[in-house]
């Protein structure tokens, strides 16, 4: 919810500036100008995105919203169910993990799981990574390499909504100005009216040019920051399971697999090393 905090900070502070120098938050209420702004960057945004972007922009805009970003507990969870996915391996042989890799959903280890299991793109991307090493086609120094491949189609495709954000956001200024310049289109097409009617136009069409800048610099530069922050987190998902399942396929034990992703962590999602080893061995011991 920090987005909603942030905005309001935007929005207290503007109004209580202008407020102290004497405006009238009235004055900017001008409906006419948030509808040419509004309707333009809607259009910018239906033309420049395909139906599958524009499904993606309002997804990760409401999730942006929402501010749920992974934390340790959700890694956490990860490594463990990864350490568990490779002990039965391990101890049962490879084989023994088809029934969970091929039927996810059923699992009695990817439901104590639910931010995996629930998330159908790290699911897909697990089970994928897997899928070779319980087949044995392809060697495992080859399996890094097809990981990354299908990481980087992954991170390319999520990039997607953050341009078209990006683009709303260094449209809007120009676009203000647009919505400016149809106020003074109108003020002179009324400037027989007198000062007073005159005045109440150009500062309609000011206000235009105000919107335009304030919203671009106060929320979609700002939201188009946090999307790529969470962009970022979800790659960092997928990285730590390639890291370890990459890892698992090269022979390291599982403990030793796991390590390596933990490590590859940034430090306000990485597990407590003693920690997370003393937790993975209890759940070895089972």
């Amino acid at each position: 919810m920090l987005i909603i905090v942030g905005a309001l900070i935007v929005i207290a502070a503007t109004l209580g500036g202008f407020m102290m120098e004497g405006g009238k938050p009235i004055l900017l209420m001008q409906p006419a100008e948030f509808v040419v702004i509004g309707g333009i960057c809607l259009g910018v945004v239906v033309i420049a995105s395909p139906a599958h972007v524009l499904k993606e922009v309002l997804h990760k805009t409401i999730g942006a919203i929402k501010g749920k970003a992974e934390g340790m507990k959700e890694f956490s969870e990860l490594l463990k169910l990864l350490y568990e996915i490779f002990m039965i391996g391990r101890r049962s042989g490879l084989i023994a993990l088809e029934e969970h890799v091929m039927d996810p959903k059923n699992s009695a280890i990817f439901k104590k799981y639910p931010s995996v299991l629930n998330h159908h793109e790290r699911l897909e991307y697990l089970c994928n990574g897997l899928k070779p090493v319980i087949d044995g086609k392809i060697k495992p120094d080859q399996l890094s390499d097809l990981m990354e491949a299908e990481l980087d189609a992954k991170a390319t495709e999520a990039e997607h909504p953050l341009h078209v954000i990006q683009l709303v956001a260094d449209s809007l200024p120009a676009i203000g100005i647009v919505a400016a310049v149809l106020g003074i289109i109108n003020t002179m097409s009324a400037i027989s009216e007198g000062p007073e009617v005159v005045g109440e136009k150009v500062a309609a069409a000011l206000t235009g040019t105000l919107l335009g800048i304030f919203i671009a610099y106060g929320f979609m530069s700002p939201l188009g920051a946090r999307l790529k922050a969470n962009v970022a987190s979800d790659e960092q998902f997928l990285k730590c399971i390639m890291q370890a399942v990459a890892g698992f396929a090269k022979g390291l034990a599982p403990l030793t697999a796991v390590e390596i992703a933990r490590r590859s962590l940034d430090s306000h999602v990485q597990p407590n090393g003693p920690e997370l080893e003393k937790e993975l061995k209890a759940l070895g011991a089972k």
